[in-house]
């Protein structure tokens, strides 16, 4: 079984699988429970509140007990907790719907293009992240 957990390469995110198995709410609560240690404010309740949900529903989410919420709830959550929201996205099987419609603007080229640096080593994929966001083509 496996987790995603992120990774910092030259302040890029990447999901890196590691060997421990962690289900989504287990990763949301253990997030929030970090941030509870050190500040105030995290408690379930106030970080339900802030995302505009109930106490009741985000203690299902964190033990599991129903899927993960929708994109609107998982980015204030995520913002919430310190996440970046595409990673908790990414962490809920999901994606952001502003990457959902560049993909279906052009569904054959970026299947193309995911399916070949699937296995790539992250420097090369950060080298081309960097190459398109610098215009280098």
């Amino acid at each position: 079984m496996f987790r995603f957990g992120v990774v910092y390469i030259d302040n890029m995110l990447t999901l890196e699988r590691t060997r421990e198995w962690i289900e989504f709410g287990d990763a949301v609560r253990r997030l929030r429970e970090t941030r509870a240690v050190s500040e105030q404010g995290f408690s379930l309740r106030q970080v339900a509140a802030r995302c505009g949900i109930t106490p009741a529903y985000l203690s299902r989410v964190e033990r599991g007990e129903v899927a993960p919420p929708g994109e609107d709830t998982l980015v204030k959550l995520a913002m919430e907790i310190g996440e970046d929201p595409d990673v908790l996205l990414a962490m809920a099987g999901k994606i952001s719907s502003d990457l959902r419609a560049v993909i279906l603007a052009r569904p054959k080229l970026f299947a193309e293009l995911l399916r070949s640096i699937k296995e790539a080593p992250d420097n090369a994929v950060l080298r081309l992240v960097r190459e398109v966001r610098d215009g280098n083509w």
